[in-house]
Formats: C-alpha cells, sequence, structure tokens
C-alpha cells in the first residue's frame, strides 16, 4: 500500500527526526493528513500481511498471477542481448512475489545478482534469511539507502564496465506508484530514468480502473483489518510519542472516486475532541466528523500509464496482466 516502510527504532530513539515531525505537521495542518509510510512497524506489518490475504485484496494475488504466467517471457526478455543482468528492487517487502521469478531465473544460463533497495537493514537482513533458505543458490546483495543515491551508483558502476553488457533491471511493483499523485508520479519516473542507463529496464507494477465496487471492498475489507491496519498508526503515536488517542473515538472512512481513480483513506473524529502528544508537549484540537488523510491509492488507465512513462523517458517494451484485467505490470525500456 506504501512505497518504503521506516525503520521505527531509528525514528523513535531520535523525537527531533522524521517521525515526530512528520506527525506533528500532518496533525497541526489544516486538513488533518498522517503519511502512510508510518504505518509500518512491526504490528503494522503484520495487519498489511494480513490485509493481503483477504479475498476483497486482489492486488497480490493479481501480480503473483502474472508472474507464475510470464516467469519464461520475463527472463527472455531480461536476459535479451546480455551476459549478465541485476534485478534491482525497489522496496522488496517479504518477497513473495519476486520469489517466483528469483526461483525460475536462478535455474538459467545467464547469471545475474538480486539487489533489493531499502532503507530499513532489518528488512534487508529478513528479505536475506528468507531467500537463504528458499533460494539458497541466488546471488544476493542487499543495498541499504536511498533508492536514487543507490541507482545513481549503480548507473555508475554499469556505465564503467560496459564490456561486461549489464543489464540493470529495476522492479517496482505491487501499485506503488498509486500512492503518488500524478505530478509526483511523473517526477519519481523522471528521477528513475536519469539513474539509469539507456536500454535498462523497469518493469513496474500497477492497478488498473475497474469496477468501483471491486476497488472499494479491496480498501474497505468486511473483516475490518484495514481499520485496524489504520488506527495502528494512532496507537503507534500513542507508544512513540506519548500521545493519548483513545481510539474508540475514532472510525476509518474509505473512498473510491472513479473519475480520478483515487481511493482515499481517512480517520475520522468521533467527537469534539483533545489529544496530547507528551514527548512533543503539544495538543491536537478534532472537532466531530473531522478528518485525518492517511493514503491515497491511484488506479490507472492503461493509456494513462503510456502517457506518464513516455513523458518521463521510458518507452514501452511489453505489458503483462492477470487473467480477470485487474492489474498490469509494464515492461519500459529507457529511452
Amino acid at each position: 500500500m506504501t512505497l518504503s516502510p521506516s525503520s521505527p527504532n531509528t525514528e523513535k530513539n531520535n523525537l527531533s527526526s522524521s517521525f515526530a515531525k512528520d506527525i506533528l505537521a500532518g496533525l497541526e495542518a489544516t486538513p488533518k493528513y498522517l503519511s502512510s509510510k508510518y504505518f509500518y512497524d512491526d504490528k503494522g506489518s503484520k495487519l498489511f500481511q494480513a490485509i493481503m490475504n483477504l479475498p476483497e485484496y486482489y492486488l497480490t494475488r493479481s501480480e503473483y498471477e502474472i508472474f507464475e504466467s510470464y516467469k519464461t517471457d520475463l527472463y527472455q526478455q531480461f536476459s535479451k542481448d546480455v551476459k549478465k543482468f541485476n534485478l534491482v528492487e525497489l522496496g522488496a517487502g517479504d518477497g513473495l512475489k519476486t520469489q517466483v521469478l528469483l526461483s525460475h531465473f536462478v535455474e538459467k544460463e545467464i547469471p545475474f545478482t538480486y539487489l533489493p533497495i531499502d532503507i530499513s537493514a532489518e528488512a534487508l537482513h529478513q528479505l536475506k534469511s528468507r531467500f537463504d533458505k528458499t533460494i539458497p543458490s541466488l546471488n544476493f546483495e542487499g543495498i541499504e539507502g536511498e533508492y536514487f543515491e543507490a541507482l545513481a551508483n549503480l548507473k555508475a558502476k554499469s556505465s564503467s564496465e560496459k564490456a561486461t553488457e549489464t543489464r540493470n533491471i529495476v522492479l517496482f511493483l505491487g501499485s506503488n506508484i498509486g500512492n503518488f499523485g500524478n505530478e509526483n508520479s511523473l517526477f519519481f519516473l523522471k528521477e528513475l530514468a536519469q539513474n539509469l542507463n539507456q536500454d535498462d529496464y523497469l518493469l513496474l507494477g500497477f492497478d488498473l480502473k475497474k469496477h468501483p465496487q471491486i476497488i472499494k471492498m479491496a480498501y474497505d475489507d468486511a473483516s475490518g483489518i484495514t481499520k485496524a491496519f489504520n488506527m495502528n498508526l494512532l496507537k503507534r503515536i500513542n507508544t512513540e510519542l506519548d500521545a493519548n488517542f483513545n481510539i474508540e473515538k475514532f472510525s476509518f472512512y474509505s473512498t473510491y472516486i472513479p473519475e480520478t481513480g483515487e481511493v482515499r483513506s481517512y480517520i475520522v473524529s468521533e467527537a469534539k475532541q483533545e489529544v496530547a502528544l507528551g514527548k512533543l508537549n503539544k495538543t491536537i484540537h478534532f472537532e466531530w466528523g473531522e478528518t485525518i488523510h492517511s493514503e491515497i491509492s491511484r488506479k490507472y488507465s492503461v493509456e494513462q500509464m503510456k502517457q506518464i512513462t513516455a513523458e518521463a523517458g521510458f518507452e514501452l517494451v511489453k505489458s503483462y496482466t492477470d487473467c480477470k484485467g485487474y492489474f498490469m505490470d509494464m515492461l519500459l525500456r529507457v529511452k
């Protein structure tokens, strides 16, 4: 649902840095908001795993199906006219879907290296432990750091080793691009293109526009796990900033706007109330019915994504969809 989980331990030990600053800025804004990147503490990550297994949440299953169906074709595209390639994943998560490709690729002739990039060393350690057990022959080189800094270093290395004919293939999966607005998604993809060499690839996953009810149910499930996922962020603020959010006085609301393709999620105050942020010596006032915007997830038409990626500096090589046409992975080449 979001781009890159942050490390709660780092933020907890430095309240003058990102977590405290971002939470305070969002709660003091008009209208109020909270960044969805802070959903993913330990409890939040477990809740998101539960969301991915919900019958309503089709996104993970759809992309998994694409990889199972087209892993041979993807390997042929990735390895065409090169001696080796790098699979560079931005925000790999638990690696469940990527494992479909990796398990298939290690059996082939063309050597490759898997390079997940994440700001969390712990996330990379857990991912390596998983693949050490499931794919012991995998050449795994985790990179701790920011996406574009790591990609710039890879670009420079590949440029200086042209004789080896190494292609960098970036994986940006799971509809993470949908967490940006239109302008930000274009900016992100432009910067991504600038940090790749000509003829490098991007495999971009995104959710397609479809019947509004199917989309709405995926983000507001009947069992209430998505609600718990949002409320857990308030619990995290209570724990890390010594706040006193009364969870019973807040509810969850999600809506889908077909014209814009936006799912917008909110935490709603059910009373006129005050919440103290003890460690920041701040008090936040809420009116009855006042909202905190917690997440945006954008859905795209095929033509919209073709236009955005072309403007960003990519050309379409091939596209892949699941059997229902719910989800798409576009294979793109840097122009």
